[in-house]
């Protein structure tokens, strides 16, 4: 029988598990209509299509001369971008332009500056029919598709949505969350000692929110006492509250009868992995999510990647990511029941451990581009899937 306040550990779930489960548990947020300015980072919640041809008109490619014919040819205007569209040219007339300015109509390709022999207005040279000109609509029709719903808005889809002539666009906008650090020995300045131990989970948390799409609303330190943890998860206005330090089963840890006072749903209750197993999640009556952090730092760290990065992909719209797969020299030995996270170093060579991967440690987690998640088992893993420490970067192509 399990003492008073501690949990089977049948009760924890597989690692992979709990992360779908995560995953599953969130929603997507309504979407809404931004301004380009503040869409960066979000998710496109419905097709980009053009309202336009891009380019409108025939433009022209390069600096040089728009010409028809093959020349010689007389030079009889200039083209500048601004310039309204200039009448048609005539058999061996040519203008000079500049790049991304109207080309007359008639025009039979451009002579680029560096080809192009004047003297005075005559000027020769040699043009392919065609060269060097963009057509109307060569990047795109109006009303054409030009990337689906889902995909995340980042500068480069910012500055097409704005070549099309977009100001706004609908997006999932980004998730809120908010930290609650808990901890009478936690202090915010200056070292650990006797009875204080230094915060490193809350300078943490902004970044990683960050990082993984959503918004940092506030991090606020709380008592060891279930009335203020209830207080806050009550009063916190959040898509996702993460709590760090009461997740445990000690005489200090809260999360669990607090949520029970505040009729949550645990939807997660432990993890089979290690460091971070005893990481919990539930969904309060207003449909708002709380992921329990442990209260050691490189656990809340591998929490947080597990259950809080798998949520707030699904409160983007997005799916949850696959894991690239890497050689692991030497080998890692497996956990015989649960799923070891441990810090590694990714290298042409592959996945490389750097130690110091104690569930109070971030030495190892600073040093390291990712997590080798080493399935759990008495064999000694040869390769390992990677969970990345960056939860915004891009998978290593593996």
């Amino acid at each position: 029988m399990a003492r008073p306040g501690h949990r089977h550990a049948a009760a924890a779930l597989p690692w992979d598990v709990a992360r779908e489960l995560a995953h599953a548990a969130a929603a997507a947020l309504a979407p809404r209509s931004l301004p380009l300015s503040a869409a960066d980072g979000t998710t496109l919640a419905t097709p980009l299509v053009s309202p336009v041809a891009v380019p409108p008109v025939d433009r022209s490619a390069m600096d040089g001369y728009a010409v028809r014919g093959d020349g010689p040819w007389q030079v009889v205007g200039t083209v500048l971008v601004a310039s309204e569209v200039s009448a048609s040219l005539l058999e061996g007339e040519a203008v000079e332009i500049v790049t991304g300015a109207a080309v007359p109509a008639g025009t039979t390709g451009v002579v680029q500056e560096e080809r192009a022999v004047r003297d005075g207005d005559h000027l020769l040279g040699r043009v392919v029919d065609g060269q060097h000109i963009r057509r109307a609509g060569e990047e795109c029709a109006a009303g054409e598709v030009l990337l689906p719903a889902g995909v995340r808005i980042d500068p480069a889809v910012l500055g097409l949505a704005a070549a099309v002539g977009l100001d706004r666009l609908t997006v999932i906008p980004k998730p809120r969350v908010a930290g609650l650090v808990t901890g009478d020995e936690l202090v915010v300045r200056g070292a650990s000692g006797p009875g204080r131990v230094r915060d490193a989970i809350g300078p943490m948390l902004p970044g990683l929110i960050g990082r993984a799409g959503g918004v940092c609303t506030a991090v606020t330190h709380l008592p060891d006492t279930r009335s203020a943890l209830v207080d806050a998860l009550e009063k916190t206005e959040a898509d996702l509250i993460l709590v760090s330090g009461s997740s445990a089963s000690g005489p200090a840890d809260h999360l669990r009868s607090g949520l029970a006072a505040l009729g949550a749903e645990l939807v997660i209750d432990g993890v089979a992995c290690r460091p971070g197993h005893p990481q919990a999640l539930a969904r309060l009556d207003d449909g708002r999510l709380v992921v329990g952090l442990p209260g050691n730092p490189f656990a809340a760290l591998t929490a947080f990647l597990t259950l809080g990065v798998a949520a707030l992909h699904r409160m983007r719209a997005l799916a949850l990511p696959t894991l690239p797969v890497a050689p692991i020299p030497g080998g890692l030995a497996g956990h015989p029941t649960s799923t070891r996270l441990v810090p590694v170093r990714v290298t042409p060579e592959g996945a490389v451990p750097v130690g110091h991967a104690g569930s109070a440690m971030l030495r190892g987690a600073a040093a390291a581009d990712a997590l080798a998640i080493i399935e759990p088992g008495p064999t000694t893993a040869i390769a390992a899937r990677l969970l990345s420490l960056d939860p915004g970067a891009a998978p290593w192509p593996c």
